[in-house]
């Protein structure tokens, strides 16, 4: 979601050209959540990362997991995002790399996630 979706589109080719497969949905709401295009991508995949520009608890990553949870869809989940701490100070281009939030960061998750 917001910045992120570039992140994920340039990840998302590097992936491409190592041989992993990933698709990109840019989430322009998380309220409300286009709850089908979750499930669908669930269902394809059986795998989804998130990315976003904040905390993981209460956004993206927690509202693709109440999605998945209530409708009973088995799929593995990966939040990307500041984790659950006192976040650092600083300009977003020095800490989105801190937190994994950029294309380097992004790519190395979703591959470990993955187990590639």
């Amino acid at each position: 979601t917001g910045l992120m979706v570039g992140e994920a589109l340039a990840a998302a080719e590097q992936l491409k050209n190592e041989g992993i497969s990933a698709r990109v949905i840019n989430m322009a709401t998380i309220k409300p959540i286009d709850r089908d295009i979750v499930l669908c991508a669930a269902r394809e995949t059986g795998a989804i990362v998130t990315a976003e520009e904040h905390s993981i608890l209460g956004g993206l990553g927690s509202i693709v997991a109440d999605v998945l949870m209530e409708a009973g869809v088995p799929a593995r989940l990966k939040k990307l995002g500041v984790p659950d701490c006192f976040a650092e100070p600083g300009y977003p281009e020095e800490l989105y790399p801190y937190y994994g939030l950029d294309i380097d960061g992004i790519v190395k998750a979703a591959k470990e996630f993955l187990g590639k």
